[in-house]
């Protein structure tokens, strides 16, 4: 099982989309656990802030460290195995940064991987995945540092925070865990489909205009329909 760790301030913008649809069976089949941790409920000071000024000026508020270190650390301890004071399995802990590595399918499949570790006797393992999400102007730098955490970027733009991707990161991982999917050959990227695909009825007539199916992929040849299929994955 993967268990995934949100640190977010708004845990209630992506939680219906993961307790959703596939994922949210892939939660009650217990494939996946999802847990959030908001650093308001770890935010310290008079005032409880998890906000502040950026040092050496510029728009919009920083997310304070404090606050995320301590959410993130409620996330690590449970991590660890019960009977020890060290995890079964070394968590991953992920940043969102717009200079951080971009993610992958190839990510995505190497995260999703579960070793069981020689010294646990126990079939119940499970592997944890930290994500952090930012929020404003970004989290302070130091949370980055200070968690050695893997800086991540989802793509070249700029989101309100890192909820959606957290989500987006979770439904890529959770597509390679066994059971997740219904069919082993849902998988790959590169699996016997294409950007395009077409279903019933062959003749589509709308306002007016009919619009078919490619013809060769009402052939029934699967040579040519997977030739069809890879050009179309290749692009103009």
């Amino acid at each position: 099982m993967i268990h995934f760790h949100i640190v977010t301030l708004f845990p209630e913008s992506i939680r219906p989309y993961l307790e959703s649809s596939i994922l949210g069976r892939a939660i009650e089949k217990k494939l996946i656990k999802i847990s959030f941790y908001d650093p308001k409920k770890f935010a310290v000071g008079k005032h409880k802030r998890v906000d502040q000024r950026p040092y050496g000026g510029g728009p919009g508020m920083i997310l304070e460290p404090t606050a995320v270190l301590r959410a993130t650390d409620a996330a690590l301890q449970k991590t660890k195995n019960p009977r020890s004071s060290t995890s079964w399995i070394k968590p991953v802990v992920l940043f969102f940064a717009t200079d951080g590595e971009v993610f992958s399918e190839g990510m995505a499949k190497k995260l999703a991987k579960v070793r069981k570790p020689k010294t646990h006797k126990s079939d119940l393992w499970v592997k944890h995945i930290i994500l952090i999400c930012g929020r404003y102007e970004g989290v302070d730098a130091r949370v980055q540092k200070i968690l050695k955490a893997k800086k991540i970027s989802v793509g070249p733009y700029v989101l309100t925070g890192g909820e959606l991707p957290a989500a987006t990161v979770i439904d890529a991982i959770a597509r390679f865990v066994p059971g997740v999917l219904g069919k082993a050959e849902s998988l790959e990227a590169s699996r016997v489909s294409s950007p395009e695909v077409y279903t019933r009825p062959e003749t589509l007539t709308w306002k007016g205009k009919n619009y078919k199916v490619p013809k060769v992929l009402l052939t029934g040849h699967h040579a040519k329909i997977n030739a069809w299929k890879n050009k179309k994955r290749q692009g103009p």
